[in-house]
């Protein structure tokens, strides 16, 4: 049965979980997004505490019109310090823009502290791109272009993601677990990047890491210094006068590409505070900053993303 049709909603998926509680949970998500919600592990994700909705990691399905769609996919990952998710307008909103221009929308919700630290984010939007890897012929997805993007302290998940993957376990009960969790393509907008240093932001990583976190732990997950030739190609948007992650966290990462020889994009613009969406939030700056997705939707087409299967 297409993937469509077995989950279509919220409440389906909560039965095959068996949980009222979470059926009540998803049905909401679903309905407010009004888009079919998709449980990552419907038999529970590693680590669960339990079933209630903050154990469960979702993605929201944005699929463009036929008429438009053109193969490319990006799992969104809303931002929110890892402690909450922006989910409107660093996610459904940013999944219907992409919807404009054929591309697919997955918007992550992953779980989050107090009840979980690392590795359950990255677990989860390594479940996520897999996921809408092996189901690609079900929504019409190119598996060669499945992107990840994310908004602040989802940016430092998109990024971690776009440093830590691997080719996936060819022998694998579940078919999912055989696919590369690797992002074919990254966006990091204004993105939390570093663990370490004056420049990182000290309640994402206090969030994801704990009160006294191994210094190992926080240089391994300090993405800019992970950065290798084998890093997808990355668009980066930033201003300089974010004052909760400074503009320093995109410069240091858009040099670690350059050094690696990896394609990369970034653009800075000089006003703007903090969680700007789309660059709509502001009005006095919307006429400047809501010009960035129009260059991300430039970038994505040279790179030859946005070309029809």
């Amino acid at each position: 049965m297409r993937i469509q049709g077995l989950l279509a909603n919220a409440t389906l998926v909560c039965l095959l979980l068996g949980s009222i509680s979470s059926c009540d949970a998803l049905a909401a998500a679903d309905q407010a997004a009004g888009k079919p919600v998709i449980v990552l592990w419907p038999e529970g994700a590693p680590g669960a505490h339990g079933h209630s909705e903050k154990d469960i990691p979702t993605l929201t399905v944005h699929l463009p019109s036929p008429d438009k769609a053109n193969g490319c996919a990006v799992v969104i990952c809303p931002g929110g310090g890892y402690q909450h998710l922006a989910s409107d307008y660093e996610g459904h909103d940013v999944a219907e823009w992409f919807n404009t221009f054929g591309v697919a929308g997955f918007v992550l919700r992953y779980r989050l502290a107090p009840e979980y630290r690392f590795p359950a984010p990255l677990l989860d939007v390594q479940r996520a791109i897999r996921f809408v890897r092996a189901k690609a012929d079900d929504w019409k997805v190119d598996p060669h272009r499945i992107g990840v993007m994310g908004f602040s302290a989802g940016g430092h998940l998109a990024s971690t993601a776009a440093t830590h993957f691997d080719a996936g376990k060819r022998d694998a009960a579940d078919p999912i677990d055989r696919q590369s969790c690797r992002p074919d393509f990254a966006v990091l907008a204004y993105p939390v990047i570093t663990m370490t240093g004056r420049f990182g932001h000290t309640g994402s990583k206090k969030n994801l890491l704990g009160e006294n976190p191994d210094p190992q732990l926080a240089e391994n997950l300090s993405n800019e210094k992970q950065v290798t030739r084998e890093t997808p190609p990355t668009f980066l948007f930033h201003t300089s006068e974010d004052t909760v992650v400074p503009v320093e966290n995109s410069v240091r990462f858009y040099l670690a590409l350059r050094e690696a020889g990896v394609p990369a994009e970034m653009h800075i613009y000089e006003q703007g505070r903090h969680g700007i969406g789309l660059g709509t939030r502001d009005p006095k700056l919307a006429w400047d900053l809501g010009t960035w997705p129009a260059r991300l939707h430039d970038w994505l087409q040279l790179r030859g993303l946005l070309a029809n299967r």
